[in-house]
C-alpha cells in the first residue's frame, strides 16, 4: 500500500482558503462618489523657503476653499484668517486676534470705515430661551466706495437647498443677476469692480476693487444640529441663512475704524479679553449705524476720496500687490 504524507490531506483542505484568498486580493475598491476629496494648495511666495511649493492638503471644514499661511506653512479656511466675519460674528483682526462682537439683531454697524471704504453690516438673530443677549450673524453688508454703493445679502430661507442661489447682489441701486455656473464673471461699466461666481457651490462669490478691496462672500445657514448645539432655538420655517465673509483691504490708511476696522489702525491694542473662550468686543453705541448706506456711526471717517497711493507695497511686473503677509496673492493690508 503506498504511503500518504502527514501534511498533504490538510492541504487539500486548505487550497479552497488560499483560493478565496487571492480573490479577495483582486477586488477593486472603488472611490465614493459622494466623498470630497480636499483641495492640493501651495505657498507660492518664495521668500518663504521651506514652504513655497509645498503641497498642502485643505482642512475638513473648508475642503475646497483654503489658503496657505506660508509664515506656518499650514492651509487654513477664510474663517480663520485674518479679516474674516463668519458665525455669531466671530471677528478675526487684521492683528490675528478672534474676538466676537454680537451687536444687535434686526440693527445695523459699522465693521469697516476709511476714507475711501465704508462698509456696514445688518445683523439679523433670536433669543434663546433664558439667554440675556441676541444670538446674532451678518444677513447683508453695505459697501461704500468713491461714489458707489454695493450690495450683498442672503436672503430668508426656510429649507436649504445648495443649489439653489439664495445670494442677492445690487450694484449703485440696481440688482445684478450673476450666473450660477462657477467663474462667471460681472464687470461694473463705470467702475473697475468685478464680481466673480467661485467655489464648489451656488452661493460663494468674490466682489473685488482693485486696490481698495476684496471681499469673499458666502451664503450659509444654521443646521437643525448647530441649533440645537448652541441652544439657537431655531424655528422651521426660517433657516437664518447668512453671510460668511473674508475681507482684504489694499489701501487703508491708519486712522481706519469700525468693528473689524480698528484693528488695521496704527497702534492699535486689542480691547479684547485674551484668553477666554468667547473674548467679546464691545462697543454697540461705538459702530450702530442708523441705515445700511449711512455713514453716521460714531467713529466715521468716510469721505469718498479715491485711493492716490499704496506706501509701503511692491507693486509687481505682473500688477498684483505684494504686502507684508504670509498668505499668498494679493497683501492682506497696505495702508496709504
Amino acid at each position: 500500500m503506498a504511503s500518504t504524507k502527514p501534511w498533504s490531506a490538510p492541504l487539500i483542505f486548505l487550497l479552497p482558503l488560499l483560493c478565496l484568498e487571492l480573490a479577495a486580493a483582486t477586488v477593486v475598491i472603488k472611490p465614493d462618489k459622494n466623498v470630497t476629496l480636499p483641495k492640493i494648495v501651495k505657498c507660492t511666495v518664495k521668500q518663504y523657503k521651506l514652504c513655497y511649493s509645498i503641497p498642502l492638503s485643505c482642512p475638513i471644514a473648508c475642503p475646497k476653499t483654503c489658503k496657505v499661511d506660508c509664515t506656518i506653512c499650514k492651509a487654513v479656511c477664510d474663517c480663520d484668517r485674518p479679516g474674516a466675519v463668519c458665525e455669531d460674528p466671530r471677528f478675526v483682526g487684521g492683528d490675528g486676534i478672534t474676538f466676537y462682537f454680537h451687536g444687535k439683531k434686526d440693527k445695523d454697524f459699522c465693521l469697516v470705515t476709511d476714507t475711501n471704504l465704508h462698509i456696514n453690516g445688518h445683523f439679523i438673530g433670536r433669543r434663546g430661551d433664558g439667554m440675556k443677549r441676541d444670538f446674532t450673524w451678518v444677513q447683508s453688508i453695505g459697501v461704500l466706495f468713491g461714489t458707489h454703493k454695493l450690495f450683498v445679502g442672503a436672503k430668508k430661507v426656510a429649507r436649504w437647498d445648495d443649489a439653489v442661489d439664495q445670494l442677492v447682489i445690487g450694484f449703485d441701486g440696481e440688482p445684478l443677476s450673476l450666473p450660477t455656473t462657477e467663474n462667471a464673471e460681472w464687470t461694473a461699466a463705470d467702475s473697475s469692480l468685478t464680481i466673480t461666481r467661485s467655489g464648489s457651490t451656488t452661493n460663494e462669490v468674490v466682489l473685488e476693487a482693485p486696490n481698495n478691496f476684496r471681499i469673499a462672500a458666502k451664503v450659509v445657514y444654521i443646521t437643525k444640529q448647530d441649533s440645537k448645539v448652541h441652544r439657537y432655538g431655531i424655528p422651521d420655517d426660517n433657516c437664518f441663512a447668512h453671510l460668511d465673509l473674508a475681507f482684504r483691504f489694499y489701501s487703508l490708511t491708519g486712522s481706519v475704524n469700525g468693528v473689524l476696522g480698528q484693528t488695521y489702525a496704527d497702534n492699535y491694542k486689542s480691547r479684547a479679553k485674551i484668553g477666554l473662550k468667547m473674548p467679546v468686543l464691545g462697543g454697540d453705541r461705538e459702530f450702530s449705524s442708523s441705515g445700511l448706506f449711512t455713514t453716521d456711526c460714531a467713529v466715521a471717517r468716510f469721505k469718498g476720496v479715491e485711493p492716490s497711493s499704496v506706501e509701503g507695497a511692491i507693486l509687481e511686473n505682473d500688477g498684483d500687490l505684494k504686502c507684508k503677509t504670509g498668505f499668498d496673492g494679493r497683501g492682506m493690508i497696505c495702508k496709504k
